[in-house]
């Protein structure tokens, strides 16, 4: 196994990785957590990544397969209090566009969101999205119709 490779492949992708988990999930520490995962995943099995046709692909898969299951255990979450014992800094460098599209994707089931992410934020087409995701491209092309659907018009959500 070669290390060295490996984690320039991870040095080279990882904000990505990360920004794309936050997508997902709109939580920066449970991206953190998300892209942790599937760098452990990736290494794991770094030998088929490496023998992928697409080892961006690969990886973008292991990571959005992680957040999917991990979705699937509430368990393992932390649940955050009513309050909060401390008074939060104010965030006045907050920029208001990504409120907006976290706000979005909120909306969205996992699946849709996941779906959008991809075909949208990555520019993966259908047929790739329903590779990384297991699903058929008519179901790709379904949730993206149905997500953007919701998105046009929120208040018929």
């Amino acid at each position: 196994m070669d290390d060295h490779e490996f984690r320039e492949f991870v040095a080279a992708r990882l904000e990505r990785w990360r920004r794309s988990a936050y997508l997902m999930c709109d939580d920066w520490h449970t991206a953190d957590d998300l892209v942790s995962i599937a760098v452990t995943k990736l290494y794991r099995h770094w030998r088929e990544v490496r023998r992928a046709d697409n080892p961006e692909a690969y990886a973008q898969k292991v990571l959005t397969r992680t957040w999917l299951s991990e979705r699937r255990r509430p368990w393992r979450r932390e649940r955050a209090a009513a309050t909060l014992p401390d008074r939060p800094v104010p965030a006045t460098d907050r920029i208001t566009d990504r409120s907006s599209l976290a706000e979005l994707l909120r909306m969205l089931g996992p699946r849709q969101r996941a779906v959008l992410i991809l075909r949208f934020y990555f520019d993966y087409s259908a047929e790739q999205t329903a590779d990384i995701l297991q699903i058929s491209v008519g179901t790709v092309k379904s949730q993206t119709a149905r997500a953007l659907r919701v998105l046009r018009h929120p208040t018929e959500a």
